[in-house]
């Protein structure tokens, strides 16, 4: 099996420098100190209220991020259109709602979709890799394959409130997801909620070649300095 790569989100550090409006702590600072400490890539969410990473953050980040830049946003014309002038390594399409604390759910590619496609085939023109951030849903994968994404992030949020009895039933749905989407030809991706206590199921489903986490690994660099922060999350990945 190979080895699981492993993305940091880094929208927290952003959102410690908003609630002053401060220059620090700078995300692109945060970014160079993952990869230092082994992040395959680095993943920030655009929002369109701009609550956290602003604009100059992904336009330094694709300056500087010498990994794999991966900019969660909405399906919409406007950020579609920054994407496309800065150019990341890939663009994952994510819900938005605006009274949400975070992303809450998968994108409905059913209600969806012909903003997802437009969105894609843009993207993808200008050399970008497409990702949708969707359920462990059979009918949400195939969407996702016949809307021209090139691979899924699979919404780990139900799995990792799980306890008991439900963790079991978590993982196989998205262990169920991950084959089918491998099936189809997409590349499976997984994250939201993930820390360093619930992941090692995800990292036993084989379909899986990457994982994006970010509040887990930003809270612990808080007490221990996000060197220290990734490197443990590396070498969980890595058992």
């Amino acid at each position: 099996m190979e080895r699981i790569r492993l993305g940091v989100n880094i929208d927290h550090v952003a959102t410690l420098r908003q609630a002053r409006k401060a220059l620090q702590p700078d995300p692109v600072w945060a970014a160079a100190a993952a990869t230092l400490a082994g992040a395959d890539g680095i993943t920030v969410h655009l929002r369109s209220d701009r609550r956290h990473i602003q604009d100059r953050d992904v336009q330094l980040l694709r300056q500087t991020v010498n990994t794999h830049l991966n900019v969660e946003l909405a399906a919409d014309d406007e950020m579609v259109g920054l994407m496309i002038d800065i150019v990341p390594d890939a663009v994952c399409l994510v819900p938005e709602n605006p009274n949400e604390i975070t992303t809450e759910g998968g994108l409905d590619l059913q209600k969806a979709g012909d903003r997802v496609a437009r969105a894609a085939t843009q993207l993808k023109a200008a050399g970008i890799s497409v990702t949708c951030f969707i359920e462990p849903d059979d009918k949400q994968v195939k969407l996702a394959r016949k809307l021209g994404a090139d691979s899924i992030e699979i919404n780990t949020n139900a799995f990792s409130l799980a306890r008991g009895d439900r963790i079991k039933k978590e993982t196989a749905r998205v262990a169920q997801a991950a084959k089918l989407a491998q099936k189809l030809g997409l590349d499976v991706h997984a994250g939201h909620g993930l820390d360093y206590f619930n992941l090692l199921p995800m990292i036993g489903i084989p379909q899986i070649t990457e994982l994006n986490i970010g509040h887990a690994i930003i809270a612990r660099a808080v007490l221990v300095g996000l060197d220290k922060a990734v490197r443990d999350m590396k070498a969980l990945l890595e058992r």
